[in-house]
């Protein structure tokens, strides 16, 4: 069943590209915000506490819903609710629909544009170097689709559609969580504190997504390459569990693609090469997945 219903759910996910804004569901700030005002008056407590206490309110509506019409209709109802769920676990932005719009952007030679479609990519400031923002864009590509698809779709057919939505849950509050702490001058401090345990959660969920997702890359692009850069040794001691996840895809995603440079490209051309290549590598990836989940699910290992 659940099979049936990711098959479904990433058939709407690559179709149904006008209802996206959908799966922003920027009402949840509201709640999410909530939540942070509660935390910042339990300074004596560690922040972890409140952010999960947090995530557990958000998952029990979708709980309660599928525990109490799940099992009717001889489980249609828990395939279509297994649908909903996962369109919006997954997101909640598309990373194929942002990598076009950078590539026309490059076509167009709109330097604005391509900033601004860049930075959708990154989620976060961009180089302004021009060989830089592109080698920046290309790891971002390989490191959103671990968080927007792959670990989506990793807790969905380990535990169901309750747990791509907890996943997605707390991407929702880290999210929030960044953005508040960007803008926060006042409560720097506390906003802080909330922000640190919020990737502290998430990078819990992503980390085993992260490096199946890596190895997957492996597979789907130059894999002696991506191998010798699963291998080496780094240098992020000091690094968050988040982010020794994201410089891992990062790095793995950028030996598997193995782009040279063209003595006869411009730097447009290298940076649309760059990101159809890095988009197609996550593409076959899927494919690799879906091949995978579809033989264990014949062999009895999911449901």
């Amino acid at each position: 069943m659940n099979l049936i219903a990711l098959l479904i759910g990433l058939v709407i996910e690559r179709l149904a590209t006008q209802l996206f804004h959908w799966r922003r569901m920027r009402w949840l700030d509201r709640i999410i915000d909530f939540g942070f005002r509660q935390a910042g008056r339990l300074a004596t407590w560690p922040a972890l506490i409140p952010v999960i206490l947090l995530a557990v309110v958000l998952v029990l509506p979708v709980f309660a819903v599928i525990w109490f019409l799940g099992g009717t209709l001889a489980g249609f109802s828990y395939l279509l609710l297994a649908v909903v769920v996962l369109f919006f676990s997954l997101g909640p932005r598309d990373i194929g629909e942002e990598v076009v719009a950078y590539c026309k952007a490059l076509e167009a030679d709109d330097e604005e544009q391509v900033h601004s479609a860049a930075k959708a990519i990154v989620e976060d400031d961009v180089p302004d170097d021009v060989s830089e923002r592109t080698t920046c864009v290309e790891a971002a590509v390989c490191v959103q689709a671990n968080n927007r698809l792959f670990a989506v779709v990793f807790w969905f057919v380990v535990l169901g559609p309750l747990a791509a939505w907890a996943y997605r849950v707390t991407d929702l509050i880290r999210r929030r969580a960044v953005f508040n702490a960007a803008r926060d001058d006042e409560a720097a401090g506390n906003s802080a504190r909330v922000r640190d345990a919020a990737e502290m959660l998430h990078g819990w969920l992503a980390w085993i997504p992260a490096r199946l997702t890596a190895v997957g890359y492996a597979a789907a692009g130059h894999m002696d390459d991506a191998l010798a850069a699963l291998r080496a040794p780094t240098e992020d001691k000091d690094a968050t569990t988040s982010e020794r996840s994201e410089n891992l895809l990062a790095r793995v995603g950028i030996a598997a693609l193995a782009l040279q440079s063209r003595p006869d490209e411009t730097p447009a051309e290298r940076a649309i090469r760059g990101a159809q290549a890095a988009n197609h590598l996550v593409f076959k990836l899927l494919l690799i997945w879906a091949v995978i989940i579809a033989a264990m699910t014949l062999y009895g290992f999911t449901q």
